[in-house]
């Protein structure tokens, strides 16, 4: 008989850490191999939303009606830095390697907000953001800013995009949510993402004014121009949709940043 058992414990448990490790070897080579492949499919899924909030690619387009490439397109935007506190463009971080949420979790570069301060339900506001802008003859033809806020159920994060005269909105596109579809969800439904087209950000004094209303100001009145419609059903999703419009657009967040623009034309 022989003294090698092949239905033995031993022998078992040799095969099956053999085949561990084959499938770990395998799996981690696969990482690796396919990381460069999902880093770049991730820069081109942020081009897209960037280009659809600016108006500048169709919903579910690759390419706009000129037949122009997502990378053509990107091609037009100045991607800066910028100091949230002085609204000024900086040098101190790198726009093509430097992440905002990421830099919002580090100590060294942010800081906490207080429960005054923090109408978005950030916890903590990085020192640096980044801006798109759009060049044109005069001056500038438009703006990106990245927004996010809590809404019901998690984090909203997305783009909001401003006109030349970086007031009126452009456009407003949720690329990640964790909302109640048909509910909360419906914050990427483009019939709803298309009322903010010309909805005007500011009031007369320069303040976040746009709100999310049940009912909406009578046609030429004040407050019509920074009214969208809420969104039914999800009152939660609603305030922290605004909550977070006013956030960014507000002295902590980009509000500095649009006043010096609007200062230095």
């Amino acid at each position: 008989m022989s003294s090698f058992d092949r239905d033995g414990i031993r022998n078992i448990l040799i095969v099956a850490l053999s085949v561990c490790l084959v499938c770990s070897v395998i799996v981690s080579g696969a990482a690796v191999m396919l990381k460069p492949a999902q880093t770049a499919n991730k820069a081109l899924d942020q081009k897209q939303n960037i280009l659809r909030a600016a108006g500048m690619l169709p919903e579910g387009a690759t390419r706009d009606a000129a037949g122009r490439s997502v990378d053509e397109l990107f091609a037009q935007f100045e991607v800066r830095a910028v100091d949230l506190t002085t609204g000024e463009y900086t040098d101190a971080v790198d726009p093509a390697s430097y992440q905002p949420i990421k830099a919002a979790k580090d100590p060294a570069l942010s800081r906490p907000l207080s429960d005054a301060e923090d109408i978005a339900t950030l916890k903590r506001l990085e020192r640096y953001s980044l801006v798109y802008v759009v060049p044109g003859e005069n001056g500038i033809d438009g703006v990106v800013l990245p927004v996010r806020g809590y809404g019901l159920w998690g984090t909203l994060y997305g783009y909001l995009a401003l006109d030349g005269d970086l007031s009126t909105v452009r456009g407003l596109a949720f690329y990640d949510h964790k909302e109640t579809p048909g509910l909360g969800g419906e914050v990427t439904n483009p019939l709803w993402k298309a009322q903010w087209h010309g909805v005007d950000a500011f009031d007369g004094a320069g303040e976040p004014a746009i709100r999310l209303v049940k009912t909406r100001s009578a046609a030429g009145s004040d407050m019509a121009s920074h009214e969208v419609d809420a969104l039914s059903g999800a009152t939660l999703t609603t305030r922290g949709v605004e909550n977070l419009i006013r956030f960014w657009t507000g002295d902590l967040g980009f509000g500095p940043f649009l006043k010096h623009l609007k200062e230095a034309a």
